[in-house]
């Protein structure tokens, strides 16, 4: 099990054990694989892991554990598994999150025989690093923000049934609030959806007692609270090779020298990653050459006499090695490649640049955006621009003049101030921590104990040499975003966390966003739901 992060998300989800063979559908496929590895089932004695959608030769004597979705579509594959010919001698059957009656019902109609264990374990969120999460749901951008969307509480509500497991899974009932503001309505109504939720599923606990609320708080805002973050070229490693490499399932593809296509996994498993993920791109390109000669260095023997001992003990060492040096050298490939892919011509480059402007002045007049549009010549790209209003971003206005947010001067926190991006949401987890958040613009939608209070927050910029152990025996801040997050804003929850010892911060929202996926799901909202037809066939007669 030592493969496994030893802190954070990723590890609190595996830590919940799950027999030889594990059926599971796409989204716990992805859940799984984000914070295990075929190794550590392999130590759960689990040898197999199938597909639940696709054909599986029947097992009839074995046991299955069936780690999937409360849906539909799940349970009738599960019930197909066992109405005929069973293909397991028994299932155990593990739900994501609550399992609708109607459909537990039919299961325990047609397969009630097979089953031996059914549980709904509050797990249905992706664990993506250790202070990060996602519901993996990049679709209910369009859902809650397109003016012609029909689904839209339908996916606040799911957005809210996964934000519950995740409490759940952290054993926290938080305190809820959220960010007020007139032209941004969603925040209040999730607010209220989560918190009732909340208060349901603690309502009562195994020993018969009703759970009362612990000392976290949760904070709800939505995308266009912050426009500036996502649009931004960022020059820290990891914002920045998302934002100009195609890198998907955060899996980075590139050739060797050797002309051989390989891969790096990009994640917490990959410690080098950790470490430079969030730096900025002149520190990255200042150690990734020293690390390579001092792997390279360290390879070479001193001269000695050869023998069979001292041949075995270097192919012992060998895999290390090369390990060590294939991680670097993926690095050094993105950090040579991004300078090139940085193209200030690009289509959407020009969008960023413009957007960029009119969030800086707080919106503009219709007849000095067309000057914009015709100078830049994007005449058919308005809707990268307009549909911001639909986040309640203001993009026309009668006149227009710079409104300048009040922000934290941090002109003197930064190596590189003058080339590095602060997000706004870093201001509002310091503030959170310090209990300086305004009731007026955060209203509570309830409230956690008065011990938040100062419970050991401290000043952001305060250090402090608090243990890891003793964090965790702190608060908690939960940070959830409608409408996606970007890495910039995920970098915020490393460093505050860093700086502020006694609180734990958590972020996370329904997906993670690239500038490129934000501008598309922009562009997207003036589409109207794919209509549905059904073609009769007429008979010739």
């Amino acid at each position: 099990m030592a493969a496994v992060t030893d802190y954070g998300l990723r590890k609190v989800v595996w830590k919940s054990k799950f027999t030889p063979i594990m059926i599971l559908d796409p989204f716990t496929t992805k859940l799984l694989s984000s914070c295990c590895k075929m190794s550590d089932l392999m130590a759960e004695k689990i040898t197999i892991v199938e597909d639940l959608f696709k054909s599986r030769e029947p097992v009839p004597e074995m046991k299955a554990i069936y780690f999937m979705s409360p849906t539909a579509k799940c349970v009738e594959s599960f019930i197909a598994d066992f109405k005929t010919n069973p293909k397991y001698k028994a299932a155990y059957v593990y739900f994501t999150d609550y399992c609708p009656d109607d459909l537990f019902n039919n299961m325990k109609l047609y397969c009630s025989k097979y089953i031996r264990v059914c549980k709904e374990i509050n797990m249905n969120f992706m664990p993506l690093e250790a202070q990060v999460f996602s519901c993996d749901n990049p679709g209910a951008f369009k859902s809650i923000y397109s003016p012609k969307s029909q689904d839209k509480q339908k996916t606040l509500e799911e957005l809210a049934d996964q934000l519950v497991t995740l409490c759940a899974t952290l054993d926290e009932y938080p305190g809820v609030r959220y960010k007020k503001e007139s032209n941004m309505e969603n925040t209040k109504i999730f607010a209220e959806l989560v918190d009732k939720k909340l208060a349901r599923h603690y309502e009562l606990d195994d020993s018969g007692t009703k759970k009362g609320k612990t000392q976290a708080q949760l904070l709800i805002l939505e995308r266009g609270f912050d426009p500036v973050s996502p649009l931004l070229h960022e020059l820290t490693y990891q914002a920045m090779a998302y934002d100009l490499i195609d890198i998907q399932n955060d899996t980075y593809k590139y050739k060797s020298k050797d002309g051989l296509e390989k891969q790096a996994i990009l994640n917490e498993d990959d410690m080098l990653w950790v470490k430079l993920r969030h730096k900025h791109i002149a520190e990255v390109s200042e150690q990734i050459p020293k690390m390579v000669k001092e792997i390279s260095a360290s390879k070479k023997q001193p001269d000695e006499k050869i023998t069979i001992r001292n041949l075995a003990q270097m192919m012992k060492k060998m895999p290390s090695i090369r390990k060590q040096l294939t991680e670097k050298q993926s690095d050094l490939t993105i950090l040579t490649l991004l300078p090139v892919l940085l193209h200030p011509y690009s289509t959407q480059d020009k969008i960023r640049a413009v957007l960029l402007y009119i969030f800086s002045l707080g919106g503009t007049t219709d007849e000095n955006l067309s000057k914009l549009i015709q100078h830049v010549k994007i005449e058919d790209e308005r809707e990268f621009i307009l549909n911001w209003k639909e986040l309640g971003v203001p993009i026309i206005t009668p006149s227009f003049f710079s409104r300048k947010s009040s922000r934290r001067d941090r002109s003197q926190d930064e190596t590189y101030n003058l080339s590095r991006w602060t997000p706004v949401i870093k201001d509002v987890m310091e503030d959170a921590v310090e209990n300086k958040l305004d009731a007026k613009d955060w209203p509570h939608q309830s409230e956690c104990p008065a011990a938040w209070n100062g419970s050991g927050a401290v000043s952001a910029r305060q250090k402090s040499k608090t243990t890891q152990d003793e964090r965790r025996s702190g608060s908690r801040l939960i940070i959830f975003v409608l409408g996606g997050i970007c890495f910039s804003e995920m970098r915020s929850a490393y460093e505050v966390n860093q700086a502020v010892k006694s609180c734990e911060v958590i972020i996370g929202s329904s997906h993670i966003l690239t500038p490129t996926s934000l501008l598309n799901d922009i562009k997207a909202l003036s589409k109207g739901p794919m209509e549905t037809f059904t073609i009769e066939e007429r008979s010739n007669a």
